[in-house]
């Protein structure tokens, strides 16, 4: 029995082999040097439309408009997409000059419905280039500008550089969630684009060239719309260009109710992704012969990071109790190999691209955070969110 359990291990072992490894390969290569980008631009700016899918904002769009339009370039529109809203999210849109689209459709709500509303609204006087914001995020004076010429000058999607950093006084589980963020957006998204020459698009501080949109399905009811589209948009041979100059920051949910729904949304979709994509993807590397393709698949392999950690974790565990009851060292001291490369990655990304942003003392509420997070892994088994559904907002200056 001692046997079959330790070989049982060893498995698990290999089967983690796979994501812990391009983790740490895509932390390895977040490391190298950035090279310096061609900042030349064209004197003529394409028309950009900016496209804001907009549910009951009244509590923040006045605050993203503000900055949003003091620093837009010119021969831009900014659409604000008003969808079923019950509040004056429209009126709020049009008093600082963005055009507010209104839509009513109670039985088919959510993110990517307003999109498809708005991208048809613009295919009246299309633009050269689409550029998608959430409402509730601040974008830095040459985003729009950065993310509009890329995406017309290259002819591809171009995703900006998507930070959730947390508020100093959000508390410690916050900022190992804006860790989690910084690793996704930041750390993983660097190395995966040095290694494949692709990213994944976040939903927010992206742009699309006008020519593209026509590809576009986001009326599909999908939690995950923005990741499966940039999947979608690369089988198609539109691998998405990441900008990092092009920055727009998100704020984190302040409280732990809003933060359930926005986790429980994201990680659900996240994981409903990585079971269908990633054999999907796998398959049509083969058969199109694209290597680019298998490193998509792996990376779309690696879960959450909180995940990963646990099931690490949980394995370590599971070796060490078979050792101690008298199996073969073997399987501990592999499984010990595979997370002590994990810690080390986790740390070494912390050191080089987060450590201004959170403390190392934060780190120790990590195990806390885990546990947080265990029933939305537990829900995604038996009770898997299949919808779209809002995350509360915090009005500016809130807390």
């Amino acid at each position: 029995m001692a046997v079959i359990v330790e070989i049982l291990i060893l498995v698990l072992a290999l089967l983690l082999t796979v994501p812990v490894g391009m983790f740490c390969l895509e932390v390895a290569l977040s490391l190298l040097p950035r090279r310096p980008r061609d900042r030349r631009r064209s004197s003529e700016l394409p028309r950009i439309a900016v496209l804001i899918p907009a549910h009951n904002e009244a509590a923040v769009i006045s605050r993203t408009l503000a900055t949003l339009m003091s620093s837009l370039p010119s021969a831009s529109r900014v659409y604000v997409v008003a969808d079923n809203c019950t509040d004056d999210t429209a009126e709020l849109a049009r008093r600082h000059g963005a055009i507010a689209l209104e839509r009513t459709d109670p039985d088919r709500r959510g993110k990517g419905y307003a999109l498809d509303f708005g991208l048809k609204q613009l295919a009246l006087d299309p633009p050269q280039a689409v550029v998608f914001l959430d409402a509730d995020c601040q974008v830095r004076p040459d985003t729009v500008a950065l993310l509009g010429q890329t995406a017309v000058a290259t002819g591809r999607p171009v995703q900006g550089l998507n930070l959730c950093d947390p508020d100093p006084r959000g508390g410690r589980l916050q900022a190992v969630s804006g860790l989690a963020f910084r690793f996704k957006n930041l750390v993983r998204t660097l190395g995966l684009w040095r290694l494949a020459g692709l990213c994944h698009l976040t939903g927010t501080g992206m742009a699309l060239p006008w020519s593209l949109v026509p590809r576009v399905h986001l009326a599909d009811g999908n939690v995950v719309e923005d990741m499966q589209l940039g999947i979608n948009l690369t089988l198609a041979g539109y691998r998405p260009l990441y900008l990092p100059e092009a920055r727009v920051d998100s704020p984190l949910p302040g409280t732990r109710a809003a933060a359930h729904t926005q986790r429980t949304r994201w990680e659900h979709g996240h994981l409903a992704t990585l079971l269908v994509q990633v054999p999907r993807v796998l398959l049509l590397a083969l058969a199109r012969q694209r290597v680019d393709l298998v490193w998509l698949a792996l990376d779309l392999a690696i879960p959450p990071l909180s995940l990963l950690v646990m099931l690490a974790a949980a394995v370590w565990l599971a070796a060490l109790a078979v050792t101690l009851l008298g199996a073969s060292p073997v399987a501990l001291a592999a499984v010990s190999i595979l997370a002590g490369f994990l810690a080390l990655s986790v740390f070494v990304g912390w050191l080089a691209h987060c450590r201004a942003q959170i403390p190392l003392v934060s780190l120790l509420a990590a195990p806390l955070y885990a546990a947080w997070k265990v029933p939305i892994y537990v829900a995604f088994l038996v009770n898997r969110q299949r919808h779209w559904v809002r995350t509360q907002r915090d009005a500016p200056g809130s807390r």
